[in-house]
């Protein structure tokens, strides 16, 4: 008996016993998913913020587009549009060398939560950003840093203190909405405690499933309360 059949064993559950091994498997992609997507989206989001902040009034206007298009709709049509939509196009992916990205489901679920995670973590910045005390820069600036080191040094690590709850609220929402990547074949968690209901009809496995959901979110609850505990320990009034 491998190690994913054991919690079956232990629990007297069958359907977990023969599909435990699988739901491991599910669980780690559905872990990568998130991690990977949530990290490149924060990477787009300081763009994003700083753009729509400071950049021209075009672009200024095309992020707001973008931000209040993939804040506004469903995960899941944006999801549909990309891997479905976009899959029509197949002679001008491969002309583009390109298919084999768009024929994958795991990589166009990353593309979709990127870019959705990606339109709610640069409002959150941008609203962080807008937060700061116009004289810190202004000392900044008086004291001749140049605006790379302004923003590095003075701007983002104060932006990241006010914007942690969010962001940490914003994690753990996709790790939740990850569960619609089993819509497109993708053998997620939640993906393959539905090939283990088909095969079992055995309601108790999407139990399991809701509890593995819960202690993934209650584990990020715990760090994230942590890390801004840590972070914030400064300005505790003692």
């Amino acid at each position: 008996m491998s190690w994913c059949e054991l919690p079956g064993y232990w629990l007297g559950l069958e359907v977990l016993e023969r599909y435990g091994c699988r739901m491991a498997d599910g669980l780690v992609i559905t872990m990568q998913l998130v991690a990977i997507s949530s990290l490149l989206g924060f990477f787009l989001a300081v763009g994003l913020a700083l753009l729509r902040l400071r950049g021209p009034r075009p672009v200024r206007w095309a992020i707001a587009g973008y931000t209040t298009f993939f804040r506004g709709t469903p995960l899941l049509c944006q999801l549909f549009l990309i891997y479905y939509g976009l899959g029509t196009f197949r002679l001008f992916w491969q002309d583009v060398g390109l298919w084999w990205f768009f024929r994958d489901p795991l990589y166009c679920c990353l593309l979709a939560f990127t870019i959705n995670t990606a339109a709610y973590q640069a409002e959150i910045l941008r609203g962080s950003l807008q937060a700061l005390p116009k004289g810190q820069i202004e000392a900044a600036r008086a004291l001749g840093m140049r605006p790379v080191a302004i923003f590095i040094k003075v701007e983002m690590p104060q932006a990241l203190i006010i914007g942690l709850r969010p962001l940490g609220n914003e994690l753990i929402t996709m790790i939740k909405v990850s569960a619609i990547a089993s819509l497109v074949t993708l053998f997620d968690l939640m993906g393959a405690t539905r090939l283990a209901f088909a095969r079992s009809f055995d309601l108790s496995i999407y139990l399991v499933a809701a509890l593995i959901y819960l202690a993934l979110v209650e584990i990020v609850r715990r760090i994230w309360n942590q890390m801004e505990a840590r972070l914030t320990r400064h300005m505790v009034l003692r």
